[in-house]
């Protein structure tokens, strides 16, 4: 860690403790023995950062509320104050304050304090800091990717833990988007792995990743595995998120199809396994809560200043099951993100007026990803007209051609490698839609494999591409990737670069925006 790193850190986490005592009004009488007060394990999140809002997240060991204070100096000369409802087991102490009344594109610093619902004790304070949404046009740059913890490679002290995180960090993102399964609720996590070249990879921990998860405890230790990570703590501190879920979120390749195997003792039914889930993600998510939708929605648009909405998509709980996909007109069965979901999609991008629509998916489109003899994403193989779930992606894509919605971009994980495609119709069996890109970036911590062969339905070309030899490689084998977006504020180019476990960067490409003739 460089010495101005350090110095950042310790400002957001350690100095300046001291000062939140006099702003929160708390006379020293009532200060308590470290032992006495609420304890703040998880650290603090911010999130779905937007017009003058930005969600703060954390998690206390007691029932009590959230403190937020937040200042546009690292001083907090000028403190202002936001208290969370009450938190207890039943929200697994977690608890979130929607941030309002920002300043556009400021720096804007927060600590955050439990406080004890029956004592009023304050906890130690937990320092973040987040830059808020523009309302004017500036340089933007945010960093995505997907699975974290996966295929039994947790958090490895050895190898200094999740160190993505940290290359991510060190990239300075106004934001993060986590493209799905942030946790491996069907991955247990051993003491040992062996790895590739048959050398030993060693985990922490812990009793909740010891096995599949079914109790909601279990769905709940997932997340807090993860928040055991340093690296992944600092970022959080530091980078606002905007989350979105895939399948490992509840169990490998689930759709309302899914049969759940013998490692299921207690837990025989899908929807069951689901529901629980559903309420750990959302607990853990540092994401605003939608209205509209009974489950707790999670698709929803996250704007970011003139140049920038993202579209972030749950291609998960609409959808029908995973079926032989070769289905002529569309129904219950070919659905995808699913009716309502589309509606709202199609709505949106058409309102849009921002200069970049990124479509945030958790699936890639004319990738195969098979699930056993059936189909797990979008492509079924047949490389004609579409067909399946392909008719709903063949409507949206139309529907941006006819409502001349400009600019989209459609940036995903999942698959355990990183690539570059891009879809044109002259090569497409379907071709009523116009030319766009895919970007995909992962895995972050998590077994690497690919690559996938792609469906010629769309049209896509491998532009770029970049895979491990040897399947399920652990992140020593170096083949763990993010993506990185800049949006140029003078020209309103988009340059998107893929980069290494290290941050190096291994393939970049510029987009020019569209322009009125």
């Amino acid at each position: 860690m460089t010495a101005p790193d350090q110095k950042r850190r310790q400002l957001l986490q350690g100095i300046g403790a001291g000062l939140a005592l006099p702003a929160l009004g708390i006379a020293p009488a009532i200060i308590a023995a470290p032992r006495e007060r609420p304890q703040m394990l998880d650290g603090v999140q911010s999130g779905d950062v937007t017009d003058g809002r930005a969600l703060i997240w954390s998690r206390g060991d007691r029932p009590g509320r959230l403190i937020v204070e937040w200042d546009t100096r690292s001083r907090f000369g000028n403190p202002r104050r936001m208290v969370s409802s009450i938190t207890d087991a039943g929200q697994d102490f977690t608890a979130r304050v929607d941030l309002r009344g920002l300043p556009a594109d400021q720096s804007i610093f927060y600590r955050a304090r439990f406080e004890d619902a029956r004592s009023g004790v304050l906890s130690e304070p937990w320092f973040g800091h987040l830059r808020s949404a523009p309302t004017r046009p500036r340089n933007i740059r945010f960093v995505w990717g997907g699975d974290t913890c996966g295929q039994g490679y947790g958090i490895n002290p050895d190898f200094g833990g999740m160190r993505i995180y940290e290359s991510m960090r060190m990239r300075r993102p106004d934001f993060f988007l986590h493209s799905g399964d942030v946790i491996y609720a069907d991955g247990p996590i051993p003491a040992e792995v062996t790895a590739e070249d048959g050398s030993i990879w060693r985990n922490l921990v812990t009793e909740e990743k010891s096995k599949v998860a079914e109790t909601l405890r279990e769905f709940r230790g997932n997340y807090r595995y993860n928040l055991l990570d340093e690296n992944l703590r600092a970022f959080n501190a530091e980078v606002p998120q905007i989350w979105q879920w895939d399948d490992h979120e509840v169990t490998n390749n689930w759709s309302p199809s899914k049969e759940l195997d013998d490692r299921y003792q207690q837990v025989r039914d899908i929807d069951t396994l689901v529901q629980r889930a559903r309420q750990a993600y959302l607990e853990y998510a540092p994401m605003r809560m939608a209205r509209g939708d009974t489950q707790g929605r999670i698709y929803r648009k996250v704007s970011y200043g003139p140049l920038l909405d993202v579209f972030v998509l749950d291609m998960r709980s609409y959808r029908g099951p995973n079926t032989h996909n070769l289905q002529a007109e569309q129904g219950a069965d070919t659905a995808f993100l699913g009716r309502e979901q589309l509606r709202w999609l199609k709505r949106e991008l058409r309102a849009s007026r921002a200069t970049w629509k990124v479509i945030a998916a958790d699936m890639p489109i004319g990738l195969h990803v098979p699930d056993g003899p059936r189909w797990e994403a979008i492509a079924n193989g047949n490389d004609g007209e579409a067909l399946g779930r392909e008719l709903e992606i063949a409507d949206l894509l139309t529907f941006i051609q006819r409502a001349r919605v400009r600019n989209t971009v459609w940036l995903t994980a999942d698959v355990h490698y990183c690539a570059a495609h891009h879809y044109h119709p002259n090569r497409a069996a379907y071709q009523r839609f116009e030319p766009f890109w895919e970007f995909v970036a992962g895995p972050l911590n998590a077994g690497s494999f690919g690559p996938n062969p792609l469906d010629g339905t769309f049209g896509p070309e491998v532009v770029f591409q970049k895979a491990p030899p040897t399947a399920n490689s652990s992140p020593r084998a170096g083949f763990q990737f993010f993506g990185e977006v800049e949006i140029d504020a003078q020209s309103g180019a988009l340059s998107v670069t893929l980069r290494d476990i290290d941050g190096a960067v291994v393939y970049s490409q510029t987009l020019e925006p569209w322009q009125p003739a």
